[in-house]
Parts: C-alpha cells; structure tokens; sequence
C-alpha cells in the first residue's frame, strides 16, 4: 500500500467528502476560469458620444454580436472620413479592457446603400432623390423636400418613357412614417 492510503481513505481528513469529489469530477467550476464579461451597449453608446461631442459626426447603430463583436455605424451632417472611423475605433478600444473583455471591433460610416435611419440624415439628404418602400410594399420615388418626427414630404418623380430620372411632380406628397418601410438616397453620378 501506499502512504495515501486508498483512492477512499484519502477524502477521510476532510469533513465534507461529497463536496471534494464533486470537485475532482468537475461538477464544479474551478476558481482560475474566469467568465469574460459582455460588453453592454450602453457602455459603448457612452464612449462614441463622448468622441463624437462637438462634431458633425452622429451614431447611427451599434450592433454588438455574439461573442462581442462589436458593429458601429456612424454618419456626418457632411462627410465621414476614413480618418473619422479610425479615431472612434481608437477611442473605443483604448477605453475597454481586453483582459476583462474580449471583443472585436468595426466602425464604419453608415452606407449610401443602407436605409435611412435617423430623422438628421432625412434632414442631411434634403433636395436628392429617394426611393421609399412602403409597409403595404408599394413603392414611392422623388425628391426630398423635409421630414420631421411624423412624416416626410417629397415631390414625386415623373414616371415615363421621355422622362428624365430626376425629373419631379409639382404636387408635394406627404407620407407619414408609420407607413414607410425603409427609404434609401437614390445614388447618381455626375458626367
């Protein structure tokens, strides 16, 4: 025999047997695995206001995914620069601990080809052409006039055979919000 005793006996000093052996059979999480905290989106919210404070630069969106991946859109009353994103992202990561969370991080500028989202970028796009898709999936197109919380109004475009793209109606039309599904600037190049 051995100095231990047998694989039972060596439990005996201990006043709680059970409780050891759950252990060795790892019913228990052992004290040196440490959870890695989820990043909360409040938090994140915080550390873009706090950047974006005093700019043209807006949020737009945060995604944050699982295994805190971490998705920022922004926008600008004018532009948004390369720049612009690598200084947010910069600002971000330097303000959040990889050691008590793990994350991966994007920022980028909010496409011309996703939807509008915030009534500043209807307010932004005033005078171009956009494409409207409504909740009874019809579909409207013209030129931007206004948008506040309720409704936007635009001039319809002319539909044709002869008709220029950006050619519009004289008559407004208002379409309240509650009955637009999405609304996307229509993008034209300049010849």
């Amino acid at each position: 025999t051995s100095d231990f005793g047998s694989e039972e006996s060596r439990f005996e000093p201990w006043s709680d047997n059970r409780q050891i052996k759950e252990r060795l059979e790892g019913t228990e999480v052992p004290s040196f695995v440490r959870q890695k905290k989820v990043i909360k989106e409040k938090q994140i919210r915080s550390l873009i206001e706090e950047q974006l404070k005093g700019t043209s630069k807006f949020l737009v969106d945060i995604l944050i995914k699982p295994g805190n991946s971490i998705l920022v859109f922004i926008d600008a009353d004018d532009s948004v620069a390369l720049q612009d994103c690598i200084d947010l992202s910069r600002h971000i990561e330097s303000n959040l601990d990889r050691e008590e969370e793990d994350f991966s991080l994007n920022v980028s500028s909010h496409g011309l080809d996703q939807p509008l989202r915030l009534l500043r970028q209807y307010e932004k796009n005033k005078g171009r052409m956009v494409n409207i898709l409504l909740t009874d999936d019809s579909k409207k197109k013209g030129k931007l006039l206004k948008a506040n919380h309720e409704a936007l109004v635009i001039l319809p475009a002319v539909t044709g055979k002869n008709k220029k793209k950006t050619d519009v109606e004289d008559k407004e039309l208002q379409i309240p919000f509650d009955q637009i599904r999405e609304t996307k600037v229509v993008i034209t190049f300049k010849k």
